[in-house]
């Protein structure tokens, strides 16, 4: 049986390609590799590049499988990235935050330690400044006048049961004292007053300490006292005039050391003047109850 094989001319070619639907431009597909389908995505990539037009191939052409491929590719997309561990930039990243970090909490400790220092330089520049202004301030003392009230000499015993005369005598001294600042005032305090025939120490009393305000001044009184002193023939004068004190005379030494400390800026800052005053004294029975004028004769010694 013979068969007829019938040509298709151009034109019918032609007719036919034009009567089918036109397709729609190739799109470029991208593909994301994953573990599970890395089979499946060379096998479509095979069939992608064959160059004969079969069912596989226009199966593949197609929009509908087009638009499948990319929304399964855009979930494999989507599953990979969500299995990206992070990477070493991320902790790099952290890394370089933390130590900005550090970085400025340093700093903040530079300037805090700067600041301290500055302060502590400054206060102390001050408080010389204070201390060195207070010197010239230094308070004025002198003994003004001192009286002798009483004395008394008579025969007695000491604690050890030796015979020997013994003395009483009550005095009191008068000091001049001023305070020449401007800007701060003084606590006064003394060491026990004491007054001596040679080494003997005939006589001791204690003066009250105070405040003296800035600018201010006062006389302040202290009482020596002695009672009971046993001579051992020390003072010979007195122990042949005992019936006859009227006529003794007997040189004496007065002695004793004031303390001034003024509070500049607070504790902190302070200046001390210590003076110690020495003051020769003539005791005479013609003047007990007199004072003794010891300003004018110069017979105080203060350094």
């Amino acid at each position: 049986m013979g068969v007829t094989i019938h040509a298709k001319s151009d034109s019918e070619v032609t007719s036919i390609d034009a009567s089918s639907p036109p397709r729609s431009p190739r799109r470029p597909l991208y593909y994301v590799q994953s573990p599970s389908h890395s089979q499946h995505d060379v096998e479509k990539m095979s069939y992608r590049s064959s160059p004969f037009g079969s069912p596989a191939h226009h199966y593949h052409c197609s929009p509908i499988h087009h638009s499948r491929e990319s929304s399964t590719s855009r979930s494999n997309h989507l599953a990979v990235w969500k299995r990206i561990p992070r990477t070493n930039d991320d902790d790099h990243d952290d890394t370089g935050a933390d130590e900005d970090d550090m970085s400025d909490q340093g700093n903040v400790k530079f300037y805090v330690l700067c600041f301290l220092f500055s302060f502590l330089v400054l206060f102390t520049i001050f408080s010389l400044i204070l201390w060195a202004a207070s010197l010239p301030y230094k308070p004025k003392i002198f003994v003004k006048s001192m009286v002798f009230e009483n004395l008394n000499v008579q025969a007695g015993i000491d604690g050890t049961g030796v015979q020997t005369d013994m003395l009483t005598l009550n005095s009191t001294v008068r000091i001049y004292y001023r305070n020449p600042a401007s800007f701060f005032g003084v606590h006064v305090t003394a060491t026990p007053l004491e007054l001596h025939y040679y080494m003997l120490k005939v006589a001791s009393g204690q003066m009250k300490k105070f405040y003296e305000p800035r600018k201010s001044k006062r006389i302040v009184v202290a009482v020596l006292q002695g009672h009971q002193i046993p001579l051992y023939g020390a003072i010979p004068l007195l122990s042949d005039a005992k019936d006859r004190i009227q006529s003794v005379s007997v040189p004496l030494n007065l002695t004793f050391l004031m303390r001034s400390r003024g509070y500049i800026l607070g504790r902190l800052v302070k200046s001390k003047f210590y003076i110690h005053i020495s003051c020769q004294v003539t005791l005479r029975g013609n003047h007990l109850g007199k004072h003794i004028n010891l300003t004018s004769s110069g017979s105080c010694n203060y350094r």
